[in-house]
Order: structure tokens, then C-alpha cells, then sequence
């Protein structure tokens, strides 16, 4: 007999009333008396198991069922019964269940109360806990609906390389890749004797290879595995993380913005109903706001403001932040949540930050003080995309590049596209694991990344 994922069960309860099934999975709970127990089961294909009834006078081994640990895999062969009135929709009467493997009392999970800093030891196994089960699934969800969004879009989805000798983003702490044995003492190591003649790292973003294509395919987007070597310890940033990133062309700022807020709500609106249970139980065990935000993001037009009259508005309330703002300085989270959450009540979009503190590859705005960029923010969290138009003149970029100490060799190729054909276009990114601990109200990074790569923390 062949075995039937749990999630077709939920799916058409009706066509296996009284049928004999075959179910394998792992044993959340095992409750037995002398006559009859309980199993609860789940195979990984549904938030939700299923129960199995499991009865002495049937089952030979009764006896070692009925004491299983959790975590023990099992199959089972049983009836299905349907029940309505009961809390389970249906039940299974086992009439024969196989141990695969049976878990002892040194299994890490038997705990009834388990700390996520505890889980984040136990990394390997946390998959198997309701939380992490949530998550990640909702994490999984997510990334279908942006390839799918994108694809109905007419977006190519395009792989840029992992491997890189320049640094978009002009100052973050690259990986330094070497074939060469960079631990060996006294060594003279050159960077003319690596593999690719220079040094390489490992890619902050895809940007730039993006803009290469969207200028010939006119939409495209990245979405994959980026890189930063900041020693940094906060909630929000780890050393690798995944980064999806469009380009557009024959686009300005304005039609970027359009462009993110039907995304980030298409995003929104496809987990609400294809993962309703588990956004449940993140709304019930993780942050009890969760679904009201997420349905507030849904149905809200998306504010808009300038970075000088965001200024303004904080400035108003200087007396109250950790950190001051005047106009010139960045924005920091606490400034994003007020924007987001006070002053707006809704997600907003700034436009228009001082030249000074963004990237090199922005477009000038007339005057030559700010840049067209846009960061959107949003409640909960602060800033959820970073974005811009980017600079289509040659000149200016090149002076912008020679201020920031940007060698021109190393990005001939970028600066060539300025005088191939270019035309406006702009572009953003968003941290991917950024979004999953909105949609999902995770407050640390590293309970949304299965194995975290941050500080000290590369074991498994």
C-alpha cells in the first residue's frame, strides 16, 4: 500500500471515509492506558497531524506504541473515520504501526516549554517543533508567491554570479575568497596569483549584474544567496542572507514605488490564504498583532514622503529618541517605526535622501543634493525595501565613484552600459529573511534562517 501525505486528508476528507490508509511521520505525542492511546502524527506535508487511534487487543506491540517518545518515526495502516463532532475532523483506528526508529529520553526536544534561545542550539531539530514548522513554511510560501508574482509580471528571473570583484553598496565588509593557503606563515601571497588574478569576494548584492540584464530584457530580478562580513551581533543582520532584487527599465522612482506596494501586498494577500494555520498560530504564540498588521499593510494605500519632510515630522519628536535627527543624518529603526506607525499610521515610502549617505549608482536629483532613492517602511519593523532610480549619466557617475574612491577599472563594464543604450530605470531589494520575520512576527533573523550563518556561529 502506498503512503498518503496527511495534507491530502485535509484536502478531501470525504474520499477516504472508511478506507484502510497508509500514513509514516513522526510522533509529536504518545498518551496510553492499558486498553487504548493516542498518537499524534506528522509527516511534514501539513502544519496540522493527524491522530491515531491505537488499541491493545489490536496491536501486538501495544505496549511499546503507547510509550513511544516524541520524535519517534512510525507507519501506520489504519482506518480513516471521519469526525465531525469531535475537536479532529478525523481520526485514524490504527490497525498495524511499524517503528522506524525510536527516540530516547536524551532526545533534546521532550521538553513541554522550550526557549528559542534553546532551539537555536538544537538547530538540526527545531524543523520538527509547531514554531519552526510555522516558519518556515510561511518562509517557503513566501518565496513561491514572489516567483510567482514576478513570472505573472513578465519578470525574467536572472542567476548572477556568487563571486565578484567589486562592492556595490561602496564600503560593506566583503568575504575575500583565495585558492591559496592564506593561514600559511610568512606567506607572500599576491593578489595577481589568485585564480581569477585579482581578489574576489563574495557577492553583497546582484545589482549591478541585474542592471546589465534590464537592459536588455527590460524586467528582470535576482534572488539569491548575498554576503556581508560585518561583525555585527543585532536581531536584524546576519553574514549571509538572501536578497531578491528587480530591475526595470523605462522606469522612474515613481513607478518603482507603484511597483513595490502591488508586490509587497500580492506577497501579503497570498499568505493570508495559503497559510492561514500557521499564521494563526504565529498570531497566537509569536506576536498577537501579527494578522491585523499584515491585513492593515493589505488594504492600505502606501504613504509617501520626502526625506526632508520626513525630518521635519521626527524633529518634532527629537526629545523622545535614542537618536537625534537633522536633516543629513541617516534614518535609524526607532525614526522608521514613528514614521510608519505615528506619523502615518500605515507603510510609507521616503524619497530623496541626502547624496551623502546613499550609494554611489543613485541618480542625482537636480541641484545635486540628494539622490532619488526610496526606502518603504512599514509597521512593526521600519525599513522593509531599499531602492532607487539609478544613474544614467556618465559623468556623473564617474565623478560620484571618484569621491567615494571607487576604482573606474573595476567597474568598466557597469559604466560602459551608460553609453550603450541606456535608459531610465531603476531598481530595489529586499532582504528576504527581513520579510519572513514580518509575515511571520519572528523578531531575530536567526529564527527565520534554518542555519544562521552571524558571529561565531557556523556549526552545522
Amino acid at each position: 500500500m502506498e503512503k498518503l501525505d496527511i495534507v491530502k486528508l485535509y484536502k478531501n476528507p470525504n474520499e477516504y471515509e472508511n478506507k484502510v490508509i497508509k500514513v509514516a511521520g513522526w510522533v509529536k505525542s504518545a498518551r496510553g492506558g492499558k486498553a487504548f492511546g493516542f498518537l499524534d502524527l506528522n509527516d511534514g506535508s501539513s502544519f496540522k497531524g493527524v491522530q491515531i487511534v491505537i488499541e491493545a487487543e489490536k496491536l501486538n506491540n501495544y505496549d511499546e506504541i503507547s510509550k513511544l517518545n516524541t520524535g519517534s518515526s512510525i507507519v501506520c495502516e489504519g482506518t480513516f473515520i471521519l469526525t465531525p463532532d469531535a475537536r479532529q475532523p478525523f481520526e485514524i483506528q490504527a490497525k498495524s504501526v511499524e517503528v522506524l526508529s525510536a527516540t530516547d529520553s536524551e532526545y533534546p526536544l521532550q521538553k513541554k516549554k522550550m526557549t528559542l534561545e534553546f532551539l537555536r542550539e538544537q538547530a538540526y531539530l527545531r524543523p520538527r517543533t509547531n514554531t519552526y514548522s510555522a516558519v518556515f513554511r510561511i518562509r517557503s510560501e513566501c518565496a513561491y508567491a514572489i516567483h510567482k508574482f514576478m513570472n505573472e509580471e513578465g519578470f525574467i528571473y536572472v542567476h548572477t554570479p556568487i563571486l565578484t570583484k567589486s562592492d556595490c553598496e561602496g564600503g560593506s565588509e566583503l568575504f575575500k575568497v583565495s585558492t591559496q593557503d592564506i593561514y600559511a606563515p610568512n606567506s607572500t601571497l599576491k593578489p595577481e596569483d589568485e585564480l581569477f588574478g585579482g581578489k574576489v569576494f563574495l557577492t553583497p548584492t546582484g545589482q549591478l549584474e541585474g542592471e546589465a540584464f534590464a537592459l536588455a530584457f527590460g524586467k528582470i530580478y535576482t534572488f539569491g544567496p548575498t554576503f556581508r562580513a560585518e561583525n555585527s551581533n543585532t536581531t536584524r543582520h546576519a553574514n549571509e542572507f538572501w536578497m531578491m532584487e528587480p530591475e526595470i527599465a523605462f522606469c522612474d522612482l515613481n513607478g518603482l514605488m507603484d511597483f513595490e506596494e502591488k508586490m509587497i501586498k500580492y506577497v501579503i494577500n497570498h499568505l493570508l490564504e495559503k497559510c492561514s494555520d500557521e499564521l494563526e498560530f504565529c498570531n497566537k504564540n509569536i506576536d498577537n498583532d501579527l494578522i491585523e498588521r499584515l491585513k492593515l499593510v493589505a488594504n492600505s494605500k502606501f504613504g509617501r514622503i520626502t526625506y526632508t519632510d520626513a525630518i521635519k515630522e521626527l524633529e518634532k519628536n527629537n526629545d523622545n529618541f535614542e537618536f537625534k535627527v537633522k536633516w543629513g543624518t541617516d534614518i535609524q529603526t526607532e525614526h522608521e517605526k514613528y514614521l510608519s506607525e505615528v506619523v502615518f499610521k500605515r507603510p510609507v515610502f521616503v524619497t530623496n535622501y541626502p547624496k551623502e549617505i546613499k550609494a554611489f549608482y543613485m541618480k542625482q536629483d537636480e541641484g545635486g543634493k540628494t539622490v532619488s532613492a526610496v526606502d518603504c517602511l512599514v509597521p512593526g519593523i521600519g525599513e522593509l525595501t531599499g531602492g532607487s532610480q539609478r544613474e544614467t549619466d556618465y559623468n556623473k557617475l564617474i565623478t560620484r565613484m571618484n569621491e567615494l574612491g571607487l576604482k573606474e577599472k573595476d567597474y568598466w563594464w557597469y559604466l560602459n552600459l551608460r553609453k550603450y543604450g541606456s535608459v531610465e530605470h531603476s531598481g530595489f531589494g529586499i532582504g528576504f529573511e527581513r520579510l519572513v520575520m514580518y509575515v511571520t512576527g519572528m523578531s531575530n533573523i536567526r529564527d527565520v534562517e534554518l542555519f544562521p550563518r552571524t558571529p561565531n556561529n557556523c556549526e552545522y
